[in-house]
C-alpha cells in the first residue's frame, strides 16, 4: 500500500509517519517539496507516485495572521485541499482531509455532531470549511481540535516554557474544547481508513478543558516529572483581557461517539494522553 502525506513535517505529519500500518510504503512531502496551492505540481506528484491513499496534513494554521492573509489561508486550506482531492480522484486514490474545530461558532453548550450547522468566526474557520467542502463527498474528513506534540510549537510546549521562564502565567479560562495529542489522531485516523470509513468524524480525545484547565495540568504534570523545578502562579483571564485579530469558539467540544464507534472505543482522556507526551519530552531529555 502506497500512501502519501502532505504536510509530513508538521506535528501530525511527523506523527502519521511514526503511527503508519506496518508494511506501508510512505512518501512524505512537506512544502518545501509540494506547495498544494499549486494546482498543476500536485496533479503532478500525485500523478508520479500513483498512492493508493493520500492523507493531507498540510495547512496554513496562523490563526491570527489569517486574518490578514485571507487569500494565502483560503490557497492552501482551501483550493490546496481542492487540488489533492482532484488529483486522488483521478488516481483512483482514496483522500483524507484534516479539519478544525474553528468551523463552528462556540454557541453551542453541547459537543458539536458532525451534521451540526457551520458558522466559522474567522478566516481561518472559513478557509478550514472551504477545503471540507472541496475535499468531496467521498473524502474521509476529520475535524479535531487543540492538537500538541513532544516537537513542534503548541500550547504544551508554549505553555513549559513561559512558567519555566516567569513566576506568573495569564491563560484564558472561558474558551472550553478538548486537547488533541497528534500521535492519537494520527493512529486515529490509519484506524478510521482501515474501517473503511468516508464522509465527516470528529476526533480529539476525550474530554474538555478550558485553556486555564489545561495549563493547570501541564504544570501539575512537569512538576511530578521533573520537568519544571519550580511552581508559576496561573491566573485565569478572560478572552477580552487577552485580545486577538481572530475571533475564537467560546465552546468547540466535538461529539465524537460516531468515530469512536467506527474505531472500536473511546479515546484515552486529554489528561491522560498529557501525561505520556509530558514523559516523551523528558525522555528526549
Amino acid at each position: 500500500m502506497k500512501i502519501v502525506i502532505t504536510g509530513c513535517n508538521g506535528q501530525l505529519g511527523r506523527s502519521l509517519q511514526a503511527t503508519a500500518p506496518v508494511g506501508a510504503e510512505l512518501i512524505c512531502l512537506g512544502s518545501a517539496d509540494l506547495d498544494i496551492s499549486d494546482a498543476e505540481a500536485v496533479t503532478q506528484q500525485i500523478a508520479d507516485h500513483c498512492p493508493d491513499i493520500v492523507v493531507n496534513a498540510a495547512a496554513y494554521t496562523a490563526v491570527d495572521r489569517a486574518e490578514q492573509e485571507e487569500e494565502r489561508a483560503f490557497a492552501i486550506n482551501g483550493a490546496g485541499a481542492g487540488h489533492l482531492a482532484a488529483a486522488a480522484r483521478r488516481q483512483g486514490a482514496r483522500f483524507v482531509h484534516v479539519s478544525t474545530d474553528f468551523v463552528f461558532d462556540g454557541a453551542s453548550g453541547t459537543p458539536y455532531p458532525v451534521n451540526a450547522a457551520t458558522n466559522p468566526m474567522g478566516a481561518y474557520g472559513r478557509s478550514k470549511l472551504a477545503g471540507e467542502q472541496a475535499a468531496g463527498p467521498d473524502a474521509l474528513i476529520v475535524r479535531t481540535a487543540w492538537v500538541y506534540a513532544p516537537e513542534g510549537g503548541n500550547f504544551v510546549r508554549t505553555m513549559l516554557r513561559l512558567m519555566g521562564e516567569r513566576p506568573e502565567v495569564r491563560v484564558v479560562a472561558d474558551q472550553i474544547g478538548t486537547p488533541t495529542y497528534a500521535p492519537a489522531l494520527a493512529d486515529a485516523i490509519w484506524r478510521l481508513l482501515a474501517a473503511d470509513a468516508k464522509g465527516m468524524h470528529h476526533y480529539t480525545d476525550s474530554g474538555a478543558a478550558s485553556w486555564y484547565d489545561f495549563a493547570v495540568a501541564i504544570q501539575e504534570e512537569a512538576l511530578t516529572a521533573g520537568l519544571l523545578t519550580h511552581q508559576a502562579v496561573i491566573i485565569p483571564i478572560a478572552t477580552s483581557d487577552y485580545p486577538t485579530p481572530a475571533q475564537r469558539p467560546s465552546y468547540s467540544v466535538l461529539d465524537k461517539s460516531a468515530t469512536f464507534a467506527a474505531i472500536g472505543g473511546p479515546a484515552p482522556h486529554w489528561r491522560h494522553n498529557l501525561r505520556v507526551m509530558i514523559a516523551a519530552i523528558k525522555a528526549q531529555g
